[in-house]
């Protein structure tokens, strides 16, 4: 009796193997057949046998499953997650494994780059997100999701990426190589390609360099999404970790500073600023962050002086330009304010024509700054403005030619 429970389990064992190969091999035949649908169908079935496989049955089932959810490369974002997560689960030695790993790579980086460009950002996310996935000793893939996550506004999203960026320890850095073209201007090029052209003579002074680490912007934007949660301590937390890594980042500096003057800590904040612009005086864009930090607290002056500072180092900067403008220009209303209020004696008329003169000097002030933005990066409001200033001041040629750049 006891042989023929055994002998009887053995054969229950061996019709559960033959049924598992049969229905897999029709789900491999459905996949070669481009049959995605009925493919999809078998993969539903066999999740019950899933726990019977032995592991080279396993490997078969994850692959044509992983095959049938990614539809040789049509399928949605959420069934080529799909077709990610069976890959996972398959073992090491599996050739075909990697094969199929390689294409989904391929196809998905096509299909989150034309999302990234279609400005469908959410979907970019995604992509990238399953990229890391397929190809997890690549990390910059979740920092593009990051960034698509963070462009389409998805704050929960982008500070999933952004943490597990961080876990990482992910800087982004790489090794760039670059060479001077015939025309003079450097280009940045593969390495093997750059090295031809050295040698065919169509480049000159080859070189390398190191990329800026993205270490600073990630806390950066961990610190200011956790924030505006309202979750202030894993906000500190976050800082605090990056600050202990990098004591003397300037960006790390400014953000800890714009969080300190968030919380109501001025005098913390007033120390922070200080030590970045210590630490980095002739970095353009901390004394563009310095301006407008010292602008939102009130201190125009200051503002003005950081924005200066600022484009002296990088004079073709259109946000520093813009932004002094506006500063410059925050005084005309109170000056229109005080020349309406005025009456008619003559000491009000005397009155009248200084603010006038105070007024023309403000905008007169102000022009430089719009021209060179007009000039840098054309923008129908700046170049709106400007034709409204030009009017002003009775440049009503300028205001005529300038019309033209608009877009």
């Amino acid at each position: 009796m006891k042989k023929q429970l055994i002998l009887g389990i053995a054969l229950l064992v061996s019709v559960s193997s033959i049924a598992q190969k049969k229905e897999i091999k029709a789900l491999e035949k459905a996949v070669k057949n481009s049959n995605y649908a009925e493919a999809k169908g078998l993969v539903t079935q066999l999740q019950s046998m899933e726990g019977a496989m032995d592991g080279k049955l396993k490997d078969k089932y994850y692959l044509a499953s992983a095959n049938a959810f990614f539809a040789n490369g049509t399928a949605s974002y959420g069934d080529i997650s799909k077709a990610v997560e069976l890959l996972g689960k398959l073992s090491n030695n599996s050739v075909e494994g990697d094969k199929l790993k390689r294409t989904i790579e391929n196809g998905l980086l096509t299909k989150a780059n034309n999302s990234y460009t279609n400005k469908d950002f959410a979907n970019a996310a995604i992509g990238f997100e399953n990229l890391y996935n397929v190809n997890k000793t690549d990390p910059s893939y979740l920092y593009y999701a990051a960034v698509s996550a963070l462009t389409a506004q998805d704050m929960d999203e982008a500070l999933r990426y952004y943490v597990m960026l961080d876990e990482l320890n992910y800087t982004g850095v790489e090794t760039e190589y670059f060479a001077t073209n015939l025309e003079g201007k450097e280009e940045v090029l593969d390495k093997n390609v750059r090295d031809n052209y050295v040698r065919l003579k169509t480049h000159t002074n080859p070189g390398e360099r190191q990329t800026e680490s993205r270490q600073g912007e990630i806390t950066k934007n961990i610190v200011i999404i956790y924030t505006n949660k309202g979750e202030t301590e894993k906000a500190l937390a976050a800082m605090k970790k990056a600050r202990d890594a990098n004591p003397n980042d300037s960006n790390l500096l400014v953000t800890e500073a714009n969080l300190q003057y968030k919380l109501g800590n001025t005098a913390k904040y007033e120390e922070l600023i200080s030590q970045a612009l210590k630490n980095d005086p002739n970095n353009s864009e901390l004394l563009y962050n310095l301006a407008v930090l010292a602008n939102d607290s009130g201190n125009s002056e200051k503002a003005k002086t950081y924005y200066s500072k600022s484009l002296e180092i990088d004079p073709t900067n259109a946000n520093t330009l813009t932004n002094l403008a506006v500063l410059i220009l925050a005084d005309e209303q109170s000056i229109i304010d005080q020349m309406n209020s005025l009456g008619t004696s003559a000491a009000d008329n005397r009155k009248y024509d200084e603010l006038k003169a105070n007024r023309l000097s403000l905008y007169n002030e102000a022009i430089p700054y719009l021209e060179k933005v007009v000039e840098i990066a054309p923008d129908n409001k700046i170049i709106d403005t400007l034709v409204s200033i030009y009017g002003a001041v009775g440049q009503d040629e300028k205001a005529k030619a300038i019309k033209a750049k608009k877009i």
